[in-house]
């Protein structure tokens, strides 16, 4: 591991060189000097350089043992049947039932709840209004004089069908001829 080497503090691989930096050749001598702090003599540098170097190596072995133990964990979790989809499912019931407990969500409740009978109550008044105004419309003379009037048309409507259904043409159209005797359109 070369000890010159720029660390991304953000990077997953921090500490690790990448495939694309390993041909890009590092003078360490001139980057070593580079890099020197004033004030530090070449056996404190030289410590802090052999520490430095001790410490990327274990971040690179800690590294390896995560990843070890989450292929580990992953193999465990695969023989027990748990999935993605099931910790999926149940962090998401888990969260739902947080929101379910939480203040925001019972005062919203309680006022959709409260809005909700005030809406039930005001339909059922306008439906009450509504009904109380066509009785009220059915009683008036305009509406008697029109029922009056639509029954008669009815009467004599029907009252001519019901006297005269003797005259009535059948289905065949005429009783002497067979239906399949019609001629189509």
């Amino acid at each position: 591991m070369d000890s010159a080497q720029d660390i991304n503090l953000n990077s997953p691989n921090k500490g690790l060189l990448s495939d694309s930096m390993t041909d890009v050749p590092v003078d360490t001598g001139v980057a070593a000097r580079t890099l020197a702090v004033e004030g530090l003599t070449e056996a404190e540098e030289e410590e802090l350089r052999a520490e430095l170097t001790k410490v990327e190596e274990e971040i690179v072995t800690l590294r390896q043992v995560l990843a070890a133990k989450e292929r580990h964990c992953g193999e465990l979790k695969r023989r027990l049947g748990l999935s993605a989809l099931g910790g999926l499912k149940q962090n998401l019931s888990r969260s739902w039932h947080d929101v379910q407990v939480s203040n925001a969500y019972k005062k919203t409740q309680e006022t959709l709840s409260q809005a909700g009978q005030k809406t039930s109550a005001a339909l059922s008044t306008v439906g009450s209004a509504i009904s109380r105004k066509l009785g009220d419309m059915r009683n008036s003379a305009t509406f008697k004089s029109f029922e009056d009037r639509v029954g008669t048309i009815k009467s004599k409507v029907v009252g001519d069908r019901e006297s005269s259904s003797d005259n009535l043409p059948s289905p065949a159209g005429n009783g002497d001829q067979p239906l399949s005797d019609h001629k189509p359109f």
